[in-house]
């Protein structure tokens, strides 16, 4: 499986082992479904291997709970889980994914309240004063934030990401420069920079026409429809968090490093960009032969079956669904059913 197009399935937190088991089994559904041994031996897998990967398809409910109960003897001991079709458990999984980011959101804003009322309590001379958070520390005025900001993106070695919103304190450029200087420059030292951008900052002036150059020296950017906070990450060592009204002069940003920044705010960061759509691609629009093509993958449909509903000879339907999987960056008709809900192409999703 190719790295980049495995990517979606590893950000639900699949494998490939968990996707080459779902597929058996959505491929041979009851009378036919293979025993334990026989799957193992049509995948390859260990029985550890299969043993592991069920559990994970159980925990994020791409099977259906068994019925002889975990202490079965015989038939029922080597018989495998029945799949839940692809639709409901990839809508599922996605919505238990969105209550993450939802409870990382809250996270954010707790650290926020803490940092205003460090900012608040502490002796505003200093422009950085330590936080009495492990690992945070608020950064008081327009000026040091703006300076801070530039101290980090001086700093950054081999990654940037940013989440961007309104109202903007503007990481696009250094002091003094020329809109996308900042950007430009670790562009050209050879730093990966990512941007997920909310779809609102695209109508602002501008901005778009910044952007295109940007994306063709390396860029990459993505536009969500919300973005709850705004981030400047560099390296997975070090991160800005803007204050929520970057005009109010009494508000502090946030700094925080290592272990928070790994287990809060790259996971964050991750989620939103997967879910994102590339700039310029703003929702493509979905004909409707694919859109047909993609219901029947999603209820499970096999190749002959396809063919009869959309009236086509089983060898064409073939080739529309390569087609799909093509546009789609799917290996896998499970992979593009992953990425046809991340995108909300799939009815509910």
């Amino acid at each position: 499986m190719g790295s980049g197009k495995g990517s979606a399935l590893r950000d639900l937190g699949l494998g490939e082992a968990d996707e080459r088991v779902y597929g058996a089994l959505l491929r041979r559904r009851a009378p036919a479904v293979p025993d334990a041994a026989q799957l193992c031996r049509e995948l390859g897998l260990t029985r550890g291997e299969l043993a592991r990967a069920l559990a994970r398809l159980r925990e994020h409910g791409f099977t259906l709970p068994e019925t002889g109960g975990p202490g079965g003897t015989g038939a029922a001991a080597a018989a495998l889980p029945r799949p839940v079709p692809p639709a409901p458990a990839v809508r599922a999984l996605i919505h238990r994914r969105q209550a993450e980011l939802h409870s990382r959101a809250a996270e954010l804003e707790r650290l926020r309240r803490q940092a205003d009322e460090i900012a608040e309590h502490l002796d505003p001379a200093p422009a950085v004063v330590p936080g009495a958070l492990a690992g945070v520390e608020a950064v008081s005025g327009p000026r040091a934030i703006v300076r801070h900001v530039d101290q980090l993106l001086a700093g950054a070695e081999k990654e940037v990401l940013i989440l961007d919103r309104p109202p903007y304190l503007n990481p696009w450029a250094v002091a003094g420069a020329d809109p996308g200087t900042g950007i430009a420059a670790l562009l050209e030292r050879g730093v990966s920079v990512r941007v997920v951008l909310a779809r609102e900052g695209l109508a602002l002036p501008g901005r778009t026409r910044l952007l295109g150059p940007l994306v063709d020296r390396g860029l990459g950017v993505r536009v969500a429809a919300d973005v709850p906070t705004k981030l400047i990450a560099v390296d997975g060592r070090d991160a800005l968090l803007p204050p929520a009204g970057g005009a109010d002069p009494t508000r502090a940003a946030v700094v925080v490093r290592d272990t928070l920044l790994q287990h809060v705010f790259r996971p964050l960061f991750e989620a939103l960009w997967e879910r994102a759509l590339p700039l310029g691609g703003g929702g493509p629009r979905l004909s409707e032969e694919h859109r047909d093509l993609l219901g029947l993958l999603a209820g499970g449909f096999k190749d002959e079956a396809i063919a009869r509903r959309l009236g086509v000879h089983v060898h064409t339907a073939r080739r529309r669904i390569s087609r799909l999987l093509d546009e789609l960056g799917a290996d896998t008709r499970f992979q593009a059913g992953a990425q046809a809900a991340l995108r909300g192409w799939l009815a509910g999703s």
